[in-house]
Parts: structure tokens; C-alpha cells; sequence
């Protein structure tokens, strides 16, 4: 398989696959990246302990029986295991602190290194709690927001690590985001079992940040719950415990359907009421009542201005043609996993293959998106 399979980007880092090694306190140090998530696109250690607040909550926690990593030299800690980590995946560095010096310290320290920082505002450990760090970040937000932007004015690639359904979700993703950070990492928790899909659909369609999304994700299947909801990447925690090999399978598995598809994390389609705006690529023509028009509004845009500007991208490309399919070209065609004898036949004789069509539709999604009246989060990206 190609090295250059998928074209994932945040920032100026570069991942190999959408698959990540999210941070479990304790566990998840070079050793462990090495041994279990070397075939990974990106790998998160942490999360490391930068004050002495934060250092002395870890050992509370560790004395009650959690894992957790506690150093006297943290910044030493995260210096030493960054170069201990194999080439191949790109390294991110998770952290947390009860102030904002030692942050700026890491951002340069791991910036100069050429890996990502990850700001914990995610454990929900009442010792980290209790002193403002941690899941606190979530109900303070014009202090997370000041955090996210002196920690940005280092020039680091700064991920921002949330557990959902803790405040309102789409407010802190704008206001992250405002703030100036580049990666959202989402644990899209929700009551009872699983991860809250449609949460994930709601925040994709609220941001233009590279999207990490975490939680259940034990298997293929799940893992491909989430990329169809808008997830660029998902993380792997628990289930790499109870699976070691699991990183590899999923980026076999996600490997294989990139090159089958095209675009591997594609979404549903808008007219069965899962997919985010991406899902717009393959809608038809808006003529009767569908679930299409209010993505539209979402955009700012008239029917007919919808109508017009996929007309005007497909205008040139292998999109416009297509006498015999419904609406009389490709641009109106859905998803390829969908069967049509119209769509394919076309797709025959024009020699265009499954995957350099949806390679097409994704330029068309992002076409679109960027393209609309009333951008998402209010700014193009």
C-alpha cells in the first residue's frame, strides 16, 4: 500500500493513516507507543503533570490505586520520550497544569520538537478538579479560551482534549476554535453505552478544526461510525488494552477502504438524517421536501444557489456528465456504496473508477462548504 494513501493534514503535521493512540494516564508512554501503536498515524502520550498542583494530584490518585505518571522533572520526562518514540507516527504530548506558564514551557519545548501539544481539559479526576485543571477548563471558558491563545502565540499545533455532554458542546467547539486551536479532540461520551454519533454530526457541522473523535472504539465497525459522522481521525484508548493488535487492524481495515473508496471517511447521506454538511455532495436536486434544505440554510443558501454552484464545480470535471443518470449528471449521484445500475453505467463508460469518483465528490463537499454564504463558525478556514 502507498505511504501517500491518505492525505490527512492539521496544521503543518502530516498523519499516514486516520488512526490515533489517545492518552490514558499512566499507561501511554513511548514504551507502550512503540509495542502497540507503531503502525498508528498519530500517537498521544500522557498525560504529563507540568506543576507542582498538578504532580501532587497525580500522586493522590495514584495512592487511591489509578495509574498516572508522576515525575519531579516532567519537562525532562516529555523531552526524553519524545526521542524515545520510533519514527513513523506523528508524536503528541498530553498535559495538563493548574496554570499557564508551564504550558507555554511544553508548547516550546514540544514545537522545537516537532511534535503536537494536547491540552487536557478531559479528567474529570476530582483531585485535578478541584484545582482548575482538567474537565474545570470546560466551565471556565474565557479562561480556556486565554489558555488556547498564549499557548498558540508559541507557533506550537495545539490539540485540545474535551469530554462531551459535560456543557454545551457546540459553544465550547466555537469558542475553541475562536481561540485559535487546531485540533479537536472529542470523547464523544455519552449515557450508557457507546459514543454519541450524533453529537459528532453536530459538531462537524460546527467547525472547521481537524476533528479527533474518541470513545468505544473497539472494532472496525465503530471506528466507521464515527469517520461517516465527520471524524478526519479516531483515537483508540481502553479497547488497545483488551486488543494490542487493534491499531494495526484498523489502519489494515481503513487502508483497504481507502483504496477501494476514495474517501475514507465519507459521510452518510443528508436525506436519511445522518450526514453533516459534507453529505451535500451527494444529494440530488432539491426539488421536493427532504432534510436537504435546512443543511442548505445552514449555508446561507438558496436552493437554486445550491443548485448552481455544484453545477458550476462540476462544470469541466467527469461530474458533468451523465445524460442518463436522474437529474442528467454525476453531480446529483450518491454515495458509491449505494447501489444505482444509472450511476454506475455511467461510471463505466466514462472509465472513472469508484474511488476517483468519490475523490471528486470530496473536492465537490469541500467545494461547497467553502463556497457557502454563511460559513461555518463564521470564518473560512
Amino acid at each position: 500500500m502507498s505511504d501517500n494513501l491518505f492525505d490527512i493534514r492539521a496544521g503543518i503535521c502530516s498523519f499516514k493513516n486516520p488512526i490515533a493512540l489517545a492518552p490514558m494516564g499512566g499507561i501511554t508512554d513511548s514504551n507502550f507507543a512503540n509495542e502497540k501503536a507503531n503502525d498508528a498515524g498519530l500517537v498521544i502520550l500522557g498525560g504529563y503533570n507540568l506543576d507542582s498542583a498538578t504532580e501532587k494530584a497525580a500522586a493522590d490518585m495514584v495512592a487511591r490505586g489509578r495509574e498516572e505518571f508522576v515525575s519531579e522533572k516532567p519537562f525532562e520526562l516529555i523531552e526524553n520520550e519524545i526521542k524515545a518514540v520510533n519514527s513513523g507516527p506523528v508524536i503528541g504530548i498530553n498535559v495538563r497544569s493548574s496554570t499557564i506558564e508551564p504550558l507555554i514551557e511544553a508548547a516550546r519545548l514540544v514545537n522545537d520538537a516537532g511534535a503536537i501539544l494536547e491540552l487536557d481539559a478531559h479528567c474529570r479526576q476530582k483531585e485535578m478538579t478541584d484545582i482548575g485543571a482538567g474537565q474545570a477548563l470546560l466551565g471556565n471558558l474565557p479562561k480556556l479560551r486565554d489558555w488556547i491563545s498564549r499557548i498558540k502565540e508559541t507557533g506550537v499545533i495545539l490539540s485540545v482534549k474535551v469530554r462531551a455532554n459535560v456543557v454545551d458542546d457546540i459553544e465550547l467547539v466555537q469558542q475553541i476554535e475562536e481561540a485559535g486551536a487546531d485540533i479537536l479532540h472529542l470523547d464523544a461520551m455519552q449515557e450508557g453505552a457507546g459514543a454519541d454519533l450524533n453529537l459528532i454530526k453536530n459538531v462537524r457541522d460546527s467547525t472547521r478544526m481537524f476533528l479527533i473523535c474518541n470513545n468505544s472504539v473497539t472494532d472496525f465497525e465503530t471506528a466507521k461510525d464515527m469517520f461517516t459522522r465527520g471524524a478526519d481521525m479516531i483515537s483508540v484508548a481502553r479497547g488497545l488494552l483488551q486488543n494490542p493488535k487493534l491499531i494495526s487492524q484498523l489502519v489494515t481495515n481503513m487502508s483497504m477502504l481507502q483504496e477501494d473508496m476514495g474517501w475514507y471517511n465519507a459521510p452518510k447521506h443528508v436525506c436519511r438524517g445522518e450526514g453533516d454538511l459534507r453529505g451535500l455532495t451527494f444529494c440530488c436536486l432539491p426539488v421536493k421536501q427532504c432534510p436537504v434544505h435546512g443543511k442548505i440554510e445552514r449555508l446561507g443558501l438558496t436552493a437554486q444557489e445550491f443548485a448552481d454552484l455544484k453545477m458550476e464545480f462540476a462544470k469541466g470535471t467527469m461530474l458533468e456528465y451523465g445524460d442518463s443518470t436522474c437529474f442528467g449528471s454525476l453531480v446529483w449521484c450518491c454515495k458509491i456504496s449505494k447501489p444505482c445500475f444509472l450511476r454506475d453505467g455511467v461510471l463505466e463508460t466514462l472509465g472513472l473508477s469508484d474511488a476517483e469518483y468519490m475523490r471528486l465528490k470530496k473536492e465537490l463537499a469541500d467545494y461547497i462548504i467553502e463556497n457557502a454564504k454563511k460559513p461555518i463558525n463564521g470564518s473560512k478556514n
